[in-house]
């Protein structure tokens, strides 16, 4: 029996997010969203616990920035064998770092008050 603790549907639905922090913006890749939160695989950490915006763009041009605060951060490293001769193989390690982020707030328009999502804050 599984024990999931999410209470909001997910989209397995992977797409490029602008992250505008306070050193700046930089971009990442956006998965695993809900409406309360989402994970973004990055290439820089950001601040645990500090506030970013999160834009994202879609197909049609159209965009949706979010506030959020920063709830986690992960650092994944792993290696793989690339193939060649059995005498020559190679081993190449690799890694990405990613983090989940609570959506605060909606920004409706820009130069407008956000819009914000009313919600429990839950500590683990």
């Amino acid at each position: 029996m599984s024990s999931e603790r999410r209470q909001s549907l997910r989209f397995d639905k992977v797409f490029t997010v602008y992250l505008t922090t306070q050193q700046g913006m930089t971009r990442g890749i956006a998965r695993n969203i809900s409406s309360s939160g989402l994970f973004v695989e990055t290439r820089d950490a950001l601040p645990l616990g500090g506030q970013i915006k999160g834009t994202f763009s879609g197909d049609d041009g159209t965009e949706m920035t979010a506030l959020c605060e920063v709830r986690y951060q992960v650092a994944l490293n792993y290696s793989s064998s690339q193939n060649g001769d059995e005498q020559q193989q190679q081993v190449v390690a690799t890694g990405t770092r990613g983090a989940g982020l609570r959506i605060i707030a909606y920004e409706t328009r820009e130069n407008h008050p956000m819009l914000l999502v009313d919600r429990e804050r839950v500590l683990h």
